[in-house]
């Protein structure tokens, strides 16, 4: 399974993706990728992804990035 940390601009980690799935810390479901968008549970669009960048939806803020793909083996 592919995991990727989440972490804010201030470079915490403060969720992780498995697969598509969207996970708190704490490994609470909070939202899925979904093409160049995370959604919540309810599939209603929350932020925009471009490249390994997370942004707000209207302005383009920064919200924070993916970090790199953890080994296959971890």
């Amino acid at each position: 399974m592919n995991y990727r940390g989440l972490y804010d601009r201030k470079g915490e980690l403060f969720a992780y993706l498995e697969g598509n799935t969207l996970f708190t810390l704490e490994g609470e479901v909070t939202g899925r990728l979904e093409g160049k968008y995370i959604v919540d549970t309810a599939g209603n669009p929350v932020w925009r992804v471009y490249d390994s960048g997370v942004y707000s939806l209207n302005e383009l803020e920064a919200i924070g990035y993916f970090g790199e793909a953890a080994p296959e083996d971890y």
